[in-house]
């Protein structure tokens, strides 16, 4: 483990009150955090916000949640909702995060002590930056139906077939996947779990321009990759429970308050700027989507307690995701509207004391409803397995 990052761990952030705790935390997020990387319209890259993440793992900050032993902070779920709401506030970016928080919590509770040596220590340090492989061409929100092939072969796996929507594949170094490995079983079955080295010979990586010009998202297709079955996590043909867990943690993730406390605080700022708090029509839209985010705000506290606490997700954190993607989409539109007819135009608009860009945050919005499983496959869960409604 490096060195900077278990010297941290002789902190015992617990022990600081709450607000002491929050203080610290505030002091350090507006004195070294970039200004101009606060409140990103888009994901930043790497080559950017890398240097922040260098900067967290040297303070060992880089992973909050982790338990002390393996680098991390060791919070507790008061104060990691504390670490959260104070990098919310300042508007601190997000990094390419999936080592810490997906890979890193999957190999603690779920990998063997051999892969956490090696690992969690190289996430921790940024050596390794991970990507993910779920999604499909013809299997997104029903990703059971996935079909990249794993075939064994001696002491490797030969793996073929395509993944897409792979966030900011072309930064990572490694890959986490899904693969076919019983093409008899049943969906749900003979799926396995597969930790990838993005230098392997066989794997290309093609970005997929969106909407608004930006090259989130990435096509990888593998070709006859060779992967050491030591590399597997969990047992053979039983990654989908595993799978299930990481999607609970994504979900955790996307049902973060983060971009609907933003989106109201750009629409905030523009209605002032425009005189709007003077229309009560304005006023009442407003501040129910407001009070909509203070919701949404405690419901993800009581997912991240859950989490700490060591207990499975149900299927009930589904309503996580849909309440902060709807409520985003929502606080998007009206972030239109406010802007009248420059509420469509690209780029930003300038308004009496600054500028307000209506249209990115728009963009943003549209596809959050399907990512990480659609909306609509969402209630389907929610009805069937948390109101037991019959299908």
């Amino acid at each position: 483990m490096n060195t900077t990052a278990s010297t941290s761990t002789s902190t015992d952030w617990n022990a600081f009150d709450n607000a002491s705790f929050r203080a610290t935390l505030r002091e350090f997020f507006e004195e070294h955090f970039p200004s101009e990387w606060r409140y990103p319209q888009r994901r930043l890259r790497w080559s950017e916000i890398g240097p922040w993440y260098l900067r967290l793992s040297e303070k060992g900050w880089v992973a909050p949640s982790w338990p002390t032993q393996y680098g991390g902070m060791g919070l507790s779920p008061e104060k990691l909702i504390i670490f959260i709401e104070e990098q919310e506030r300042w508007g601190v970016a997000r990094a390419p995060d999936m080592g810490i928080t997906m890979v890193g919590p999957l190999l603690i509770n779920h990998g063997n002590d051999a892969q956490r040596a090696y690992y969690l220590p190289k996430i921790i340090s940024g050596e390794h930056i991970w990507c993910q492989g779920y999604s499909e061409p013809n299997s997104g929100s029903d990703l059971a139906s996935l079909r990249t092939e794993a075939v064994v072969d001696g002491n490797d796996f030969i793996v073929n077939g395509q993944k897409t929507w792979t966030t900011l594949a072309q930064d990572a170094t490694h890959f986490f996947l899904l693969v076919r490995t019983d093409k008899s079983a049943k969906k749900q079955e003979g799926i396995s779990f597969l930790l990838v080295d993005m230098n392997t010979p066989g794997i290309t990586v093609r970005p997929i321009r969106n909407i608004a010009g930006s090259e989130d998202f990435c096509e990888v297709f593998l070709e006859n990759v060779r992967v050491p079955r030591t590399s597997i996590v969990g047992e053979l043909n039983k990654g989908w429970t595993i799978a299930k867990a990481l999607l609970g943690f994504e979900r955790i993730f996307l049902g973060s308050p983060k971009q609907s406390q933003y989106a109201l605080a750009r629409v905030q700022e523009a209605a002032q700027r425009l005189g709007l708090f003077e229309d009560t029509g304005f006023v009442d839209r407003y501040t129910k989507l407001a009070l909509d985010v203070s919701d949404l705000g405690a419901l993800y506290g009581r997912f991240i307690d859950q989490v700490k606490r060591g207990e499975t997700l149900g299927p009930d954190v589904s309503m996580l995701k849909l309440f902060a993607t709807e409520t985003y989409s929502r606080l998007a539109d009206l972030l239109v509207d406010v802007m009248g007819s420059s509420g469509g135009t690209p780029g930003s608009t300038a308004l009496p004391g600054g500028k307000t860009d209506a249209l990115t945050t728009f963009y943003n919005a549209r596809p959050a409803t399907i990512y990480g499983g659609s909306n609509e496959v969402q209630r389907n869960i929610l009805a069937s397995s948390v109101l037991k409604l019959p299908s």
